[in-house]
């Protein structure tokens, strides 16, 4: 291991990262709220406006990921899909194994110029979360309860205004069918519902939940013209893909499927049918998935999509901005200051580092919701 690998991991580095990210965070979700004023007059101006402010920020998790861990991300794609990403609006369909692979999906989409208007179809509480969840509000993310009645309506509500930009901005909705994160126990419970109802066994996937994915295949007709169908997988000989890994430099090695399905191929004539499609899809990404672990690889060629340096000037800028004025503070605090001023600095930097590690708690498998109990009863009954 190398000198700037082992500052990499120093917990002392890593609080500054901590520092940054959240010292920018809440200047730029305090920016949006005050964008606010904007919304009445003109929603498209507001929209671009949140768009860069979002961009600013997340991009700090995407530099991360490109330059200070350097994960190398193999893209597999067919030449005549590749040429349409970043020039229209996609709903990207994604399997959830494991705790960053929107990660990757959040660098890719740095790479197409697409990240600061990402959404997400998320928990209610995200939108609480602070910061992340914070900006995410403010750039329109669709929060649902878990409670059919309400989310529906959500759901098409926010659909009629997903595309509703200037030309140019182009909107990635990223959509989890499974709605969690894959695990062991949740995974029997997925296997119990398939044997019940007749479904494929999946291996490596959970089952799809379908009234979400239903609905937005209806909202979305006529405004987006493209699903991508995205399988991620990390190679089993490097570091486990976690968030901590990632902020302590080490450097893991991400595959990304893609294939790009019109949305006017997908059956919708009946509720069922269009659940069918879901369902039939997730078995060829489980069959995908199973030749991953067998090959290393996805099959199809590889694109090479190259980093751009945006994101690591961005990062550059808000580390000068935000770590200038704390080192002159700090120095002159520890230089001349009083014990007492010493102490809140002391306790500033215990709070930080519990806040930061909460923020990535977030990200972990084992925080994730439920599948498959009481409280998806009504979940269970379409599936």
């Amino acid at each position: 291991m190398g000198l700037f690998q082992q500052l990499k991991s120093l917990l002392l580095v890593q609080l500054v990262l901590g520092y940054i990210f959240v010292t920018s965070g809440l200047i730029v979700t305090f920016l949006m709220l005050c964008s606010c004023i904007i919304w009445p007059f003109n929603r498209h101006l507001y929209r671009k406006v949140c768009v860069h402010l979002a961009y600013s920020h997340w991009s700090q998790m995407t530099f991360l990921a490109q330059w200070w861990s350097g994960m190398d991300i193999s893209m597999y794609m067919k030449d005549e899909d590749l040429k349409y990403i970043g020039q229209e609006h996609i709903l990207c369909i994604m399997n959830h194994k494991y705790d960053i692979d929107w990660l990757v999906a959040w660098s890719l989409s740095e790479r197409f110029q697409m990240l600061g208007n990402t959404k997400i179809y998320g928990k209610q509480i995200l939108k609480y979360v602070p910061l992340i969840g914070w900006a995410w509000y403010f750039t329109e993310s669709i929060f649902l309860k878990r409670e059919w009645e309400h989310d529906e309506k959500i759901i098409q509500k926010d659909l009629q205004q997903a595309t509703d930009y200037p030309d140019g901005y182009y909107v990635t909705l990223l959509l989890f069918p499974e709605g969690t994160r894959f695990t062991e126990d949740k995974h029997k419970a997925s296997l119990e519902i398939c044997k019940a109802k007749g479904y494929p066994l999946l291996k490596h996937v959970l089952l799809p939940r379908p009234k979400g994915f239903v609905t937005s295949m209806r909202g979305l007709k006529g405004r987006f013209p493209t699903i991508l169908n995205s399988t991620v997988g990390f190679s089993s000989d490097g570091p486990e893909p976690t968030l901590m890994n990632v902020i302590s430099g080490r450097s893991l090695r991400a595959h990304f499927h893609a294939e790009r399905i019109p949305i006017d191929s997908v059956p919708m004539e009946t509720d069922e049918e269009c659940a069918d499609w879901l369902r039939q899809l997730f078995k060829r990404k489980d069959d995908l998935f199973d030749e991953f672990l067998q090959t290393g690889r996805f099959p199809g060629r590889v694109q090479r999509v190259p980093r751009r340096i945006n994101d690591l000037i961005m990062w550059l800028f808000w580390a000068i901005l935000t770590c200038v004025p704390l080192f002159v503070y700090l120095g002159r605090i520890f230089l001349s200051g009083t014990l007492f001023q010493q102490s809140l600095v002391v306790g500033a930097v215990v709070i930080l580092s519990v806040v930061v590690r909460l923020m990535i708690g977030v990200t972990e498998i084992h925080k994730g919701s439920s599948y498959g109990k009481v409280s998806d009863k009504e979940d269970k009954k379409t599936q």
